[in-house]
């Protein structure tokens, strides 16, 4: 089941926690493996993990929208749920963040590479 075309028939409750947590670890873990890339200079493979990144944060954002909308009407949200939920938002701050150092590392190696022009 692709998570454009989410079957809401055959989905609970934990199965929405679930994919929160599992798509929110998933944008994190992606976000930071961009941030290592950034910190060796290997730009290309930060912007490609970032763009995994957003993949993953957007397929847990869908199911964070079944929550909002109301999906599971017969559920009340739980602890589990907020947990979820902080999850994809923390993921997300993280990703934003990482976003932003990866802007300075690139602006670093740029200087550094004129530094290296100039003494020769």
């Amino acid at each position: 089941m692709s998570d454009n075309s989410i079957d809401k028939e055959k989905l609970t409750l934990e199965k929405i926690i679930f994919n929160l947590v599992l798509h929110g670890g998933n944008a994190r873990g992606k976000a930071y493996d961009a941030l290592d890339a950034a910190e060796i200079g290997d730009f290309e493979a930060a912007k490609k993990c970032l763009e995994e990144a957003d993949d993953e944060f957007y397929k847990g954002h869908n199911y964070q929208n079944l929550l909002i909308q109301g999906q599971m009407e017969n559920e009340t949200p739980n602890f589990l749920v907020i947990h979820a939920q902080d999850q994809l938002m923390t993921a997300l701050s993280e990703k934003n963040l990482i976003k932003r150092e990866i802007t300075l590392y690139k602006k670093v190696a740029e200087l550094e590479k004129k530094v290296d022009n100039l003494s020769k």
